[in-house]
């Protein structure tokens, strides 16, 4: 069956704009994209047709750092053991897809939870589930309750071959503490040297996948830049309570070996500037800016699943770069292609183009002038199938 999707804007990808646009979906596939009458001369008579007369069609978006074993009430470690995680994890990837995310990657859970949520999920509308499995950490390090304690090379091996075997998409290290696990090690505090995490890397690839590195401390993020992961979740260069050091050398590194950051931002944002003030505020987020003044990719990701990351307000998030001054076309860009690429995905997803996935998404108005348009949504398709 093929699909015939019209609006009065057409994203390309952020910064190529069609007035008056179509594209031509067959199957998963796009089969043509481009001005509304081109794209209608090669639909056959038998199209479904959808117009959108005052929309913008884009790609669909990223969010590149979820946990659907969460559930973003106060306490979401102690509803992880729920009656039905899957069915809760679920749920949440529904929440995701509706709100426009065509592509998520899940970033550690226990039982290979989200890898279950993508088997369940086949046959129905869903976006792309990449999943990191269960997460590597120190014996009670952060995030121990998924069941991914290492106190070995050994360990470690075995844990990445498991994950491999299960069908994880990316490795996912917890290379410094985090905030969720009381008694292990503090947020700027480092649980793997430069070797180990050298070896992670090496074992992952040999299973051809890559490493995402959890890392709020910056002995961690050089470390983890040293041994070569290809993300850093968080990347907030902390040295202690409240102390930040953004270290150059070590940024212009990143820049050079192709290391993306995601900043892990939820719509929170906007509470977290009123409890710490706009000046501190500048300085935790002032990051991202930062980052990209050196020439390092930046790519979205909320963190959903903790206490207040909400699954469905991806807008909310976004517009945290907007208050940093990003650019609305840079700022989609990083919310699509530049996500894809990151991901490997560069060539399936994350543009509208003949040959790519069928991911889009339609919002009412126009995000190039408004970002709180991408909060109006009014159509989703995952790899051709219409979700909403």
């Amino acid at each position: 069956m093929d699909t015939v999707i019209t609006a009065r804007q057409v994203l390309v990808r952020p910064g190529s704009p069609i007035t008056d646009g179509a594209v031509l979906v067959r199957d998963d596939k796009l089969v043509a994209v481009g001005e509304r009458e081109d794209v209608l001369r090669q639909a056959p008579p038998d199209a479904v047709r959808h117009d959108f007369a005052t929309s913008t069609l884009l790609p669909g978006l990223f969010n590149c750092h979820v946990h659907l074993a969460f559930d973003a009430e106060p306490d979401p470690v102690a509803r992880i053991t729920s009656a039905d995680p899957i069915g809760g994890g679920l749920g949440r990837a529904r929440e995701l897809l509706r709100s426009g995310v065509t592509t998520v990657r899940d970033l550690g859970d226990g039982g290979h939870l989200a890898i279950g949520v993508r088997q369940r999920m086949a046959g129905e509308p869903a976006p792309r589930i990449l999943s990191a499995a269960t997460p590597l950490t120190v014996p009670g390090g952060h995030c121990h309750f998924f069941g991914g304690e290492t106190a070995s090379d050994a360990e470690i091996a075995a844990l990445i071959d498991a994950n491999a075997e299960a069908g994880a998409d990316v490795i996912k290290v917890m290379a410094s503490g985090g905030q969720i696990t009381p008694g292990g090690a503090d947020m700027w505090e480092s649980q793997f040297d430069v070797r180990q995490l050298a070896f992670i890397v090496e074992r992952a690839a040999e299973h051809g996948l890559r490493v995402a590195a959890h890392s709020h401390g910056a002995d961690a993020i050089e470390a983890c830049v040293d041994a070569g992961v290809a993300t850093i979740e968080h990347c907030t260069w902390m040295v202690g309570r409240g102390q930040i050091d953004l270290r150059e050398p070590v940024a212009k590194r990143m820049a050079e070996r192709g290391i993306a950051a995601c900043s892990t931002s939820s719509s929170n944002w906007r509470r977290m500037v009123e409890r710490i003030g706009e000046e501190l505020a500048q300085r935790i987020y002032g990051r991202l800016p930062w980052l990209e003044s050196h020439g390092v990719r930046l790519i979205a990701g909320t963190d959903a699943g903790l206490t207040g990351s909400v699954f469905d307000d991806p807008a909310g998030a976004l517009e945290l770069y907007e208050w940093l001054g990003f650019p609305r076309t840079r700022i989609l860009e990083i919310a699509t292609c530049d996500s894809a690429d990151v991901l490997g995905l560069g060539d399936v997803t994350g543009r509208l183009a003949p040959g790519y996935a069928a991911d889009l998404l339609v919002v009412d108005g126009d995000p190039l002038t408004d970002l709180a348009a991408l909060s109006k949504v009014q159509y989703v398709m995952a790899q051709g199938v219409p979700a909403l």
